[in-house]
């Protein structure tokens, strides 16, 4: 997604580690026109997915959800990193490992939300090692729930989390993938888009946004 790709060229910052920050608009402070094209671009890719819900992890694929919900139509679930006192009745739990802050999270979903008639799209800001996407596809296993697929923001197409998940047939559309990065010049490549290529048409015309 150019628009995506252009953000993250002007205000996304590359440090040493294979680490990009996009926090200035993505996942700390929030452009919510940009997270809405974001919605919309799923939406558009996923149109006739029979999408009934759509599955994220605390916190930062919250306001991405969120904002891609409201094109769809759908509840946004996100699973919590810790069991509360608001949370009752049983719970869907898996175990999560943070490839930013270097620990494993216990996440939970109630099992109010989450159930063999759902169909869920699952989104996040980030897919690296893909261990976050891994809690949340168990989850909806747990739940019985199908997988319309997985939609990520932005992919690191250079480590193992992405081609894992396609390897195992899981539809992921990933609106920015980058292939490489250097933290000495700021310089970013990105993977060709097939759903921008030439001609076009490869998806149906997004519907129509709600109020």
């Amino acid at each position: 997604m150019k628009l995506l790709e252009e953000r993250i060229r002007r205000d996304g910052v590359v440090k040493p580690g294979s680490v990009l920050k996009v926090d200035a608009f993505l996942n700390h402070q929030m452009d919510v026109a940009l997270l809405d094209a974001l919605g919309a671009e799923w939406a558009r890719r996923f149109a006739g997915a029979g999408v009934s819900k759509i599955l994220t992890i605390e916190a930062s694929g919250i306001g991405i959800a969120c904002m891609a919900a409201r094109h769809f139509g759908v509840p946004v679930v996100f699973a919590k990193k810790s069991q509360s006192i608001n949370i009752d009745g049983d719970v869907y739990t898996t175990k999560v490992q943070s490839y930013t802050h270097r620990r494993v999270y216990d996440v939970l979903v109630s099992k109010r939300f989450l159930g063999p008639a759902d169909r869920v799209l699952i989104l996040d800001d980030f897919l690296a090692n893909g261990c976050a996407l891994e809690g949340l596809l168990d989850l909806a296993a747990q739940a019985g729930a199908s997988v319309a697929g997985v939609g990520i923001a932005v992919e690191k197409g250079f480590q193992r989390g992405g081609d894992a998940l396609r390897a195992r047939g899981i539809r992921v559309e990933s609106l920015a993938i980058v292939d490489t990065m250097d933290p000495a010049s700021g310089a970013i490549t990105f993977r060709p888009d097939p759903a921008e290529t030439a001609g076009g048409g490869k998806y149906p015309t997004p519907p129509e946004q709600i109020p």
